[in-house]
């Protein structure tokens, strides 16, 4: 499998109406004939005005051969990108490979908060930070759950991104508050983090037609 993630930013004030736009034209039009949507939601804390969508494909070419067949719908020009444009300002994607060891996992139910970090590593060095977050994910996963973990691809190298979900931003706070004080934890974890030259976390709330909710 294949993964893409999108980010758009849109200009100040405007994102409900965006999210308008993009649930009840874009969704309609594409749903998951042109790639099957994992995970959509706007950023609550961290960069602001951004929009997060998450992308599967089952490889490169059916990405490529969906995305092509999805510019010669009609309605996808006439109504969609004509009804969104100037909203959108900036726009970025990363290409993503699946940890097929963790998978990917459902979420039951909805309301909840998501977290997604990115933590990068100097060349040839994002394998031992794998190693140890693999290793110390059944301890981790006492406090809170894991999504998902990707490697990227294109758009972004020698960097891993992570998805965890939380009931509530309070209940993040408990978790992080929490994992403070496991020494288990801390153990397991060792100096993973050495090889690391960057981290960055977005908290994202889902919109009403993501997946994972």
């Amino acid at each position: 499998m294949l993964y893409e993630l999108r980010i758009y930013t849109v200009r100040p004030g405007i994102m409900p109406k965006y999210l308008d736009i993009v649930g009840n034209i874009g969704m309609r039009i594409r749903g998951n004939n042109y790639g099957r949507l994992v995970f959509a939601g706007t950023s609550d804390i961290g960069a602001l005005n951004e929009f997060y969508h998450l992308w599967e494909y089952d490889d490169p070419n059916e990405r490529a051969r969906l995305r092509g067949e999805l510019q010669k719908v009609p309605e996808w020009g006439a109504e969609y990108l004509a009804a969104g444009r100037g909203m959108v300002v900036a726009q970025r994607n990363t290409i993503l490979t699946l940890d097929t060891d963790i998978g990917l996992r459902s979420v039951e139910g909805s309301g909840h908060l998501y977290e997604f970090r990115t933590y990068k590593s100097l060349p040839g060095n994002i394998g031992g930070w794998v190693s140890t977050f693999k290793r110390s994910l059944p301890r981790r996963e006492t406090h809170s759950k894991l999504v998902a973990l990707w490697m990227a691809e294109v758009g972004g190298l020698n960097a891993g991104s992570h998805l965890w979900v939380y009931d509530s931003l309070a209940h993040r706070t408990e978790v992080r508050d929490a994992m403070a004080k496991d020494t288990e934890l801390r153990e397991l974890r060792g100096n993973g983090v050495e090889s690391l030259i960057s981290q960055e976390s977005t908290i994202l709330n889902p919109v009403p037609w993501s997946p994972r909710r």
